[in-house]
């Protein structure tokens, strides 16, 4: 028995904007059977289902309890500048523990974090 992760849900008040991000972001595609209310982009690996942003009603009030953290191929630095081009801020950068990462926020203010790339001197050893 076991657990393997399917699918990400995020709630949104505006769908389409939050998975247009985190499409271009990831590389990913827009499912063209969505619609504004339920917006699905779908992982090219096929190890998951994708992620699928849903309307909510109520608000985002507070910070979330769960966040994704991102890895460059490249560098944590040039990762940033991009995703603040497709709308991404950034929140506070952190060093911790021997390494570091930069918080930011994505078009419906979801935190999530970009880690240290091969060229920040990170490598798969360290996980």
């Amino acid at each position: 028995m076991g657990l393997a992760p399917d699918t990400l849900i995020f709630d949104c008040a505006r769908p389409m904007p939050v998975a247009a991000f985190w499409a271009e972001a990831l590389g990913w595609d827009l499912d063209p059977g969505s619609d504004e209310a339920d917006v699905h982009v779908r992982d090219p690996s096929g190890r998951t289902a994708g992620i699928i942003f849903q309307t909510v009603p109520e608000p985002k009030i507070a910070k979330n309890r769960v966040h994704l953290d991102v890895r460059p191929t490249g560098s944590m630095a040039e990762e940033v500048a991009r995703l603040e081009g497709i709308g991404a801020t950034v929140r506070g950068f952190i060093e911790e523990g021997g390494s570091f990462w930069t918080q930011m926020r994505d078009v419906e203010g979801n935190e999530f974090c970009v880690l240290r790339g091969p060229e920040d001197g990170w490598s798969a050893d360290e996980l």
